[in-house]
């Protein structure tokens, strides 16, 4: 059972599957996660944390994803606070870093799996 207390920015809604009402977090992101949120200084809007694989999105997929795993968070963001936050993940060890620029719900995709083959910055 994970400690939500250890994660003073976060709460366990946030990160809830949408579809299934499921949330299974890996403590490790967690914390890693919550230690980008200290260096940030600034508050996340998480619009995508755990996903089960039946959420519609993984479900179209041929292979689930890593959110499925408990280790992926989309957070929303847009100008400069993506480049700021994009410069912190990459210097804290986030191993998966997707960044959406176009329309209007820009996002970093930010993940700590680390099984090749994939890349390990990419764009939407």
């Amino acid at each position: 059972m994970m400690n939500w207390d250890d994660y003073p920015n976060f709460t366990e809604a946030e990160f809830t599957c949408s579809h299934s009402g499921k949330c299974d977090m890996e403590p490790a992101f967690m914390a890693k996660l919550q230690k980008l949120r200290d260096h940030y200084g600034k508050g996340m809007t998480v619009t995508s944390g755990y996903r089960d694989i039946t959420h519609p999105i993984e479900a179209a997929k041929d292979k689930p994803g890593i959110h499925t795993m408990g280790l992926a968070v989309d957070i929303a963001c847009n100008g400069q606070d993506a480049y700021h936050l994009l410069g912190l993940a990459l210097n804290m060890g986030f191993t998966g870093i997707g960044v959406a620029q176009s329309g209007r719900n820009r996002f970093l995709h930010l993940d700590i799996y680390t099984k090749p083959p994939r890349s390990n910055v990419w764009s939407y």
